[in-house]
């Protein structure tokens, strides 16, 4: 690579102070224009998304946007659906997209158990009828893996946990998907030690930019991407993003997680991303 030296390059070439002073300004309002613009192909891509048979067509209603989200350009919705990593379904990229079609998301619920006043149970249904929590959907546009940005759809994970009240014991919350080799047949391999299970700091799990993910695109979650409901927590790795949720427990000590039981030398509880 040709390096020149400051004595070679002309002061036309060189970049005023003042426009490199504000440098980030000018990114800044780059990334509103291109976040403008991806905004208004939310709904066209979501119509195309319709179209897939491989993809959910049901729309979610009253989603109401969050100031929390990037500004970055999104990226194509076949792309979001056909590259995902779920072991449940393959270990590659295509699988899930292939292979999920046939997983019965409905009905669904999820036990919330452990460190809490109130155990109990969430019905779907409360998720996809955000008033029945009192609590806002909205649309998370998100930086994933694999550099993807991302608009889910759902709710704040905090109020929800809030109702079940847990105790001072509460350090950590731990999640499991659902265990089904007969709809999930990746769980027929001993890829991992099934069911998949991970876990947050209990105020990780508070964070306002974590969510529980009903949709994509403004529509219900296609299977292939963790239908009916599944983790959205955007500064942590992708592994963190639990899939397929059914048990939520608090709990006092830090909860096993899947890659950390299967690789403890390469993957460690992530207290901090």
């Amino acid at each position: 690579m040709l390096i020149r030296k400051p004595s070679d390059i002309k002061s036309s070439e060189i970049t005023p102070e003042s426009v490199y002073l504000n440098r980030r300004s000018f990114i800044r309002g780059a990334g509103s224009i291109a976040g403008a613009a991806a905004s208004l192909l939310v709904p066209g891509s979501a119509a195309a998304l319709a179209t897939d048979p491989k993809a959910s067509g049901e729309t979610l209603d009253k989603i109401s946007e969050t100031a929390f989200s990037t500004e970055e350009a999104l990226t194509p919705w076949k792309d979001v659906i056909r590259y995902n990593n779920f072991y449940e379904f393959g270990t590659n990229k295509r699988d899930p997209y292939d292979n999920a079609q046939d997983f019965k998301p409905r009905p669904w619920t999820i036990k919330v158990i452990g460190e809490c006043e109130k155990p109990g149970d969430l019905d779907l249904e409360d998720f996809l009828k955000p008033h029945a929590l009192e609590e806002r959907i909205y649309r998370l546009r998100c930086v994933e893996a694999w550099s993807m940005v991302v608009p889910w759809v759902g709710v704040p994970l905090a109020p929800i946990l809030k109702r079940f009240e847990p105790t001072s014991k509460a350090k950590y919350v731990a999640f499991r998907t659902l265990f089904n080799p007969g709809q999930m047949p990746g769980q027929k391999v001993p890829v991992l030690d099934w069911p998949y299970v991970e876990g947050l700091r209990i105020d990780e799990a508070m964070h306002p930019l974590t969510i529980f993910a009903v949709g994509l695109y403004g529509r219900v979650l296609p299977n292939q991407n963790g239908a009916p409901i599944r983790l959205v927590v955007p500064w942590k790795y992708g592994f963190k993003s639990i899939k397929s949720i059914v048990t939520i427990r608090f709990t006092e000590e830090e909860p096993p997680t899947s890659w950390n039981v299967a690789a403890p030398h390469e993957y460690g509880f992530y207290r901090d991303a």
